[in-house]
């Protein structure tokens, strides 16, 4: 039997430096949820620290940013902002004020934090009591900034996004011409930062890449001088004039590849598994799941565990994903419940996985890249999409 942890730095048995625990019966730090969860996420703090050395080391002397926006990818941004703050990170970016007025304690009072959609009307002095920084998308998000600024005892900085080509948030080519000309604006409000997104960086030759770049660079080039940033994940291992000052990391610092090469150099971050409820052996033409869209062929082993699609494990990977025990792949039979998953276990030698033992969803024999490839979709949807009912143990330090 395992037990689960959760929210713990200790050692695990098994794990040495910079790994991912092995469960055993070795005792883990308990609480009540702990004991009652069903899975367990491993957080590997080390690894997001690596992954942030590696990319500081490839843009620099550009600065390195950190995108924790949706709870670091699901992952616990209280934990990982600090983490990261620790290992030297000034800047970082959330999509919503209030992920930023939440961070905001947590991280040095120099540290920069950027809301990336803007404010929503209303928003202002809150953002500007904390302490956060705007990215303006728009002149209506400006003008309103700006009417703060004037009744403010001092200048408020915000970050000026620029549509460079992917049609989704920025000033227009129109928009940055009516505000470059508007010098008293600039008065008032300083740029922190001008800013864009690349909408194919995770595929290094493709032309739209050098297209915005050079757009960026146009628009850029008639708002007051600033740092520049441009490049996101994928934009970090593309040619360094796409750095500019700021890169944006985000899914990278996570372990998922920053682009579409083969081997990703990024070190993995998480590990899942879950335990088992039941085990049965099942007949030839017994059906399985909802709908009895698995049909056993022969005499078969099943495993049910806990975890389903509300836990964030896709619907979608019915009858066609997998779990791994022991180095032996087990496929997914039948579809994927609200709260749990039946497994064909026929090759793993009866009696060696039963009723609270571990089996791995996300860990050394499949990664999220495996798991978002057998569900049809990409692995930010699945890190993101892992939910609150896990069990969760950060390993690696950093508290």
């Amino acid at each position: 039997m395992i037990a689960l942890a959760r929210e713990s730095d200790a050692p695990v048995a098994g794990a040495g430096a910079g790994q991912l625990p092995e469960f055993s019966d070795a005792p883990h730090p308990r609480d009540d949820h702990a004991v009652s969860a069903g899975s367990l996420l491993t957080i590997d703090l080390s690894a997001i620290r690596a992954n942030y050395a590696l990319i500081a080391e490839r843009v620099a002397p550009a600065r390195v940013a950190a995108v924790v926006k949706a709870d670091a990818y699901g992952l616990g941004a209280a934990r990982i902002a600090p983490v990261l703050a620790q290992a030297g990170c000034r800047d970082f970016f959330v999509a919503h004020l209030a992920e930023a007025i939440t961070l905001r304690p947590l991280l040095p009072v120099e540290a920069r934090l950027y809301v990336l959609n803007g404010l929503q009307p209303g928003a202002e002095p809150a953002c500007a009591a904390a302490g956060v920084l705007p990215v303006l998308n728009s002149l209506e998000q400006a003008r309103r900034w700006r009417a703060l600024a004037e009744t403010a005892p001092r200048a408020l900085p915000a970050a000026i996004q620029i549509d460079s080509g992917m049609s989704r948030l920025g000033l227009s080519p129109e928009e940055v011409e009516t505000l470059a000309r508007d010098v008293a604006f600039f008065a008032r409000v300083p740029v922190a930062l001008v800013m864009s997104h690349l909408a194919c960086a995770d595929v290094p030759s493709d032309p739209a890449n050098a297209g915005q770049f050079a757009r960026f660079q146009g628009f850029a080039a008639r708002l007051p001088a600033a740092p520049l940033s441009l490049a996101n994940s994928g934009g970090c291992f593309l040619p360094s004039v796409f750095h500019q000052h700021v890169a944006r990391a985000g899914v990278s610092l996570y372990g998922v590849a920053p682009n579409g090469v083969e081997d990703n150099p990024m070190r993995p971050v998480v590990r899942l598994e879950a335990r088992v409820i039941q085990t049965r052996t099942i007949q030839a033409g017994a059906g399985v799941g909802y709908g009895l869209t698995f049909t056993a062929p022969g005499e078969r082993r099943i495993a049910t565990i806990s975890i389903g699609y509300a836990d964030g494990w896709p619907r979608s990977l019915g009858n066609r994903g997998a779990a791994w025990f022991a180095g032996v792949r087990l496929p997914i039979v039948g579809r994927v419940s609200m709260d749990s998953i039946t497994l064909d276990v026929s090759a793993v030698p009866p009696g060696a996985l039963g009723e609270g033992d571990a089996v791995e969803l996300i860990g050394p024999s499949q990664s999220l890249a495996d798991v978002a490839a057998d569900a049809g979709t990409i692995a930010y949807e699945i890190l993101t999409s892992l939910g609150a009912r896990h069990a969760r143990a950060y390993v690696g330090g950093g508290r």
